[in-house]
């Protein structure tokens, strides 16, 4: 961003309690933590159950900030610390609120295109591939690991200069409306869902009610010259659509998919009508570390005056960093939107292969004692650990496999069973390693060994039956559930 002391205190609605000494200075940066700042930011005082912001104003300000945000009147010190650095401070009536009248205000600023992002699984690695594909076309800012909630939504766009030409903005929700909410000062002229899975399936009661929230994406986006990206291979899919009225609304529609499958190809002849352009995987391989090889195709019905689907297909071969078949999917998300942006494929599929995991995603650890562990804990769902333990499986590894799971938070009465694969998949889905549960409710959800009450597996069984090795050969997956900030 980039604000003046009068114009913050125009936008949120607040008073100057003491005067910055030089109004028209620009501020360049926003941050609620103190640890953060940076000369020439604006530091926001937000009140918390065990920390209050207001206890690091004077710090903020000996760090450089150039001015504050409060609700509580300065002490006598701080007060005159910000006269003799020349700092404002701002009382506002709500310091949270004010941080989403600021993103308002600035949305009006930016002139790039503004992506909306949200998904019930593979988010924040689908926003890190389109931030990194997008990254070809133009300067990109994109929401900083999963803050995608009130906070860090409207920080994503205050990040964002008027000249950005792409803002990738990551959607989380934990209820019906809150996506509304977000659109409704994020404004995004691109919309892309990932999925509608069973995250926070106990707050809302059914997939169909969590694929209502989610589609308040597409129907925030504006008429005419808004774009929607669709997995075609989600059941969803087109009650989303539907929803959005895209067809009606003269909103475009791209469909992307991981899978060039019969359900597919249906779906592109249901959705022909709307749905002009198309990005999916074919010949789909893992290597040996479990990363994913496969050719990534696209289409373009503008190219065809007959609107013959296929008539003429892109392909160029793809070998992604990340491990998981799962994030073949993501992958042809995040290339859909470069597609749209104009890019050619190999450049597309050259970012692809570029872009690395977030830390805490099947993160790979060498331990002491010749272990090797996978750090999955980022966060868990029923839809991403069955991609995770499916990809642990199909690794390729010498040894024995032990999956150590954490609770899955929010899944109410929906826990017990949870972990199982979904009855059409049970047949085909690969060999499971050992599970161990370590506390009482994980058991209830991944129906594994628990450490409390030891008993056999439902589902998981060990993923080789050779002899067992030395423990030096063993290898460890751990992943355990969040309840922090970010939604889903």
């Amino acid at each position: 961003m980039r604000l003046n002391a009068k114009q913050i205190a125009a936008y949120t609605g607040g008073q100057f309690l003491v005067d910055p000494i030089d109004a028209s200075a620009l501020m360049t940066g926003i941050t609620w933590d103190s640890r953060e700042v940076r000369p020439g930011w604006l530091y926001v005082a937000l009140p918390g159950e065990r920390v209050d912001g207001h206890q690091f104003v004077e710090a903020a300000l000996r760090d450089g900030a150039a001015g504050a945000l409060v609700t509580d009147a300065p002490s006598q010190s701080c007060a005159l610390l910000a006269r003799e650095l020349g700092g404002a401070i701002i009382e506002v009536p709500n310091t949270a609120s004010a941080i989403t009248d600021l993103a308002r205000a600035w949305r009006s600023h930016l002139r790039g295109r503004v992506i909306g992002l949200t998904g019930s699984v593979g988010k924040t690695t689908t926003k890190n591939l389109t931030r990194d594909v997008c990254a070809a076309y133009g300067s990109v800012v994109a929401t900083k690991a999963n803050q995608n909630n009130e906070l860090g939504v409207p920080r994503t766009l205050l990040n964002a200069d008027p000249e950005t030409a792409v803002v990738v903005v990551e959607m989380g929700m934990r209820g019906l409306g809150q996506i509304a909410e977000l659109c409704d000062f994020v404004r995004p002229v691109w919309g892309l869902i990932t999925n509608v899975g069973e995250s926070h399936i106990e707050l809302l009661g059914s997939r169909e009610n969590i694929a209502r929230a989610k589609s308040e994406l597409f129907e925030a986006l504006p008429a005419g010259v808004g774009r929607a990206f669709a997995n075609l291979d989600d059941d969803f899919a087109a009650f989303m659509t539907e929803r959005g009225r895209l067809s009606e609304r003269s909103v475009a529609l791209s469909g992307f998919a991981g899978h060039p499958d019969a359900a597919l190809r249906g779906a592109l002849e249901r959705e022909s009508a709307a749905c002009d352009q198309a990005v999916w995987a074919e010949d789909v391989s893992l290597d040996a570390e479990g990363r994913p090889r496969f050719t990534l195709c696209a289409r373009d019905a503008a190219d065809h005056d007959d609107g013959a689907l296929f008539a003429t297909v892109e392909r160029v071969p793809c070998a992604l960093s990340l491990t998981g078949a799962h994030n073949v999917d993501n992958a042809c998300a995040a290339a859909s939107v470069g597609f749209a942006l104009g890019l050619d494929l190999a450049t597309i599929a050259a970012a692809l292969g570029a872009s690395v995991p977030e830390p805490g995603r099947q993160e790979i650890i060498a331990a002491r004692g010749g272990f090797t562990g996978i750090n999955d804990a980022y966060n868990a769902s029923p839809d991403s650990m069955r991609a995770s333990l499916a990809t642990f499986a199909a690794t390729d590894v010498a040894g024995r496999c032990i999956a150590v799971l954490g609770d899955m938070g929010e899944l109410g009465s929906f826990a017990p069973g949870a972990g199982a694969p979904p009855p059409a998949t049970r047949a085909s889905a690969p060999p499971l390693p050992r599970t161990i549960s370590i506390s009482s409710s994980a058991s209830a959800s991944w129906r594994g060994i628990s450490l409390q009450a030891p008993r056999p597996p439902a589902w998981t069984r060990r993923a080789s039956a050779a002899p067992t090795p030395s423990p030096t050969c063993w290898r460890s997956w751990t992943r355990c559930s969040s309840r922090a900030t970010p939604c889903s």
